[in-house]
């Protein structure tokens, strides 16, 4: 799993457009390799973003869940405790 892709489903509000785009962005940089592709590789590489991106958003649409929607606050505190404890605090 690509460590920058981020859960974008069950958040109120909903995941954006620009956080759907990201997650497909670094899926296809994941599964091509590449940063950013040659001028050769360019057209195919964005095409691919936008088919991600668009069967992500059908993905999302879809799922179903009787869960509390989570709180977009909360997990990016839990996120920052988990990496702290991971990496340090940087106080050292």
């Amino acid at each position: 799993m690509c460590r920058n892709i981020k859960t974008l489903y069950n958040f109120d509000p909903p995941a954006s457009d620009e956080e759907i785009q990201a997650a497909a962005l670094q899926f296809v940089r994941k599964l091509s390799g590449f940063n950013t592709p040659s001028k050769a590789n360019e057209e195919v590489f964005h095409l691919a973003i936008e088919e991600v991106a668009e069967a992500a958003r059908k993905l999302l649409g879809s799922l179903v869940t009787n869960a509390e929607p989570r709180n977009r606050e909360v997990e990016i505190e839990r996120a920052r405790i988990r990496n702290a404890k991971r990496f340090g605090n940087g106080s050292e």
